[in-house]
């Protein structure tokens, strides 16, 4: 187990509106409150904090200058403030943390934007062109209160970039040195939420639900950027901002898929596209750095990939492609363009996840041909792939799991003849095979315990070397394979012999794909059964002999624990529930 450590955010967190901030005020034991903001909210939070508030500071910058925190102190000494609330995006916030850092006073933050930095104890600051970051408990605020309708008048250029920002304290994350379980979850729902919002507020700004998922992920971002260390992204924002004057966010939003590609994360080219589609700036040269400014910069060639705005030495998204076939099956009936959906978007994902090759590509296509080639009326290789990958079984257990207080069903395999021969009650399957003899008596009931007469039961084994009658081209006619129908009892008596565990056909691509990892191609030994009656539901399963081989390593994955039986004795006693079609 991985070790790790983690500390809970305290800072108290309320989604609900404006009107509530003097309340929230009130909570904090704050009387005296010095309001950080612009006119634009401010008059409004002015308002809602009545006689609390007893002044304002309209001039917080980006950056954090330390020269306008020196003025905002002054305003604090000069009117007994004991409490900031801040209403705005970063630099409100960084005003609002500089102020605590020298005062210890309480701060409540009212964000507009989606910086983050509201939940975090982190403090960037500038002083003579050179920014510092420090963290300390100090200035982490006491609450933040979200009000989603303050951000419907967020210009799209700023949302675009804000969102940007808050999503490099998702990412960052991931690869911090000391992030944890809890840390990837948070990220992982941050990076989805504003994925998915950024580009349908561009679309439509007064999307309230969109506005909604930005504010929510931009709260998971800063609980992020709050509980790991500050990565090269952070470090590489906070010192060009700080050295060229570069605006916070959107300094942010051009490095992002950089630093991504050079982190090696594969969704680097995904936030390219995203930033590319938005109305922010593409590149540090907009921005207005040049070649010039670069020397002797720190990861100089990643700056110079970010300076012009080129696409970063990633691997390409490919969702646009997925899209496209997707969209493809627009005219398909529901069910199968569901079915189609997942399916290409399984595919791609998995040839992206695992980085696939043309050559392993052609492989595949290669496995599957020949699969195709050896394929015959008696020898199924696609139904032995599917069997021995285990997807037959999930199969089975998705349809049959729904009856519960039934026979537990089991994989159909590759051996079934549709149209077994109808044979007497009392038959010898085996007709003279060498085989420890094997006397059957079966019952059908329903899950009532009523006996289901004349319910027909196919039933097929392998002999005693491990064959089916359709691997013997000598066999003449079945063989071990015979169609029965259930008495007005619901029984069913005929003879055989003890099945005995064989390995499937493994001289074909099934076998070399089993070869290759190290698998045995063994079955455990056992009978099939397909039992059938009009207004009940088909039931085919296996029963398996107690105590045979590979009964934990059964090459199909179709071993269940309720179809293993005594074979002892050379008799086979066992009871089938089936239920009604309706079930």
């Amino acid at each position: 187990m991985t070790s790790f450590s983690y500390a809970a955010n305290p800072v108290r967190v309320v989604f609900g509106s404006l009107d509530s901030l003097g309340e929230e005020a009130d909570r904090l034991g704050i009387g005296r409150v010095l309001l950080i903001g612009r006119p634009r909210h401010g008059d409004r939070a002015a308002q809602v904090l009545g006689a609390r508030l007893v002044a304002r500071f309209e001039d917080a910058a980006m950056h954090t200058p330390v020269d306008v925190t020196e003025r905002a102190l002054k305003v604090v000494a000069e009117h007994g403030v004991d409490g900031v609330v801040a209403v705005g995006g970063g630099s409100a916030t960084g005003l609002a943390k500089a102020i605590a850092l020298h005062t210890d006073l309480p701060q409540l933050i009212v964000p507009t934007t989606y910086a983050g930095s509201e939940l975090t104890a982190v403090l960037g600051q500038t002083a003579d062109g050179r920014k510092t970051t420090q963290k300390t408990p100090k200035v982490r605020p006491e609450t933040v209160l979200y009000d989603v309708d303050l951000t419907l008048g967020l210009p799209v250029p700023v949302s675009a970039a804000s969102g940007l920002n808050a999503l490099a304290h998702a990412v960052e994350a991931r690869y911090a040195p000391d992030a944890n379980p809890m840390t990837d979850l948070l990220a992982a729902e941050s990076i989805k939420l504003l994925m998915s919002a950024l580009p349908r507020i561009a679309a439509d700004p007064s999307d309230v639900d969109a506005r909604s998922d930005a504010q929510r992920g931009a709260w998971l971002a800063g609980l992020c950027l709050d509980a790991v260390q500050m990565g090269l992204h952070h470090h590489l924002c906070h010192h060009l901002g700080g050295k060229f004057g570069l605006p916070h966010a959107e300094t942010h939003a051009v490095l992002l898929p950089y630093v991504m590609a050079h982190q090696g994360l594969d969704d680097a080219a995904d936030v390219f596209e995203l930033a590319a589609s938005l109305p922010i700036p593409h590149s540090l040269a907009e921005l207005g750095l040049t070649e010039a400014d670069l020397d002797g910069e720190p990861e100089a060639d990643l700056l110079r990939q970010a300076l012009t705005g080129a696409r970063p030495a990633a691997r390409p998204s490919l969702k646009a492609l997925t899209k496209q076939v997707v969209d493809s099956f627009a005219g398909a009936p529901d069910r199968v363009r569901t079915l189609l959906t997942d399916l290409v978007e399984t595919l791609h994902g998995y040839a992206i996840r695992t980085d696939l090759t043309q050559d392993e590509w052609e492989y595949a296509i290669g496995f599957l041909t020949r699969a195709g080639h050896i394929t015959t009326d008696t020898r199924q290789e696609f139904i032995l792939l599917s069997d021995t990958l285990g997807v037959s079984s999930v199969v089975d257990v998705l349809t049959n799991s729904r009856t519960p207080d039934t026979t537990p069903s089991a994989v159909l395999g590759p051996f079934y003849v549709e149209g077994p021969p109808e044979t007497p009650q009392g038959a010898d399957l085996a007709e003279g095979l060498p085989g420890k003899p094997l006397a059957a008596d079966i019952l059908v009931t329903d899950t009532e315990d009523r006996p289901v007469a004349d319910a027909v039961v196919d039933v097929w084994q392998s002999n005693e070397d491990g064959f089916y009658d359709v691997q013997l081209p000598d066999v003449d006619g079945p063989v071990l394979r015979a169609r029965f129908r259930t008495d007005e009892n619901g029984r069913l008596r005929f003879r055989t012999i003890v099945p005995s565990a064989y390995p499937i056909p493994a001289d074909g691509p099934v076998g070399q794909m089993l070869d290759a990892v190290g698998r045995h191609p063994y079955r455990a030994p056992h009978v099939h059964f397909m039992i059938a009656k009009p207004g009940y539901r088909t039931l085919i399963t296996q029963l398996f002999v107690a105590g045979g081989d590979y009964l934990d390593s059964d090459t199909v994955f179709g071993v269940k624990d309720d179809l293993i039986v005594d074979f002892g004795d050379g008799r086979l006693d066992f009871t089938f529930r089936i239920s009604g079609s309706g079930a």
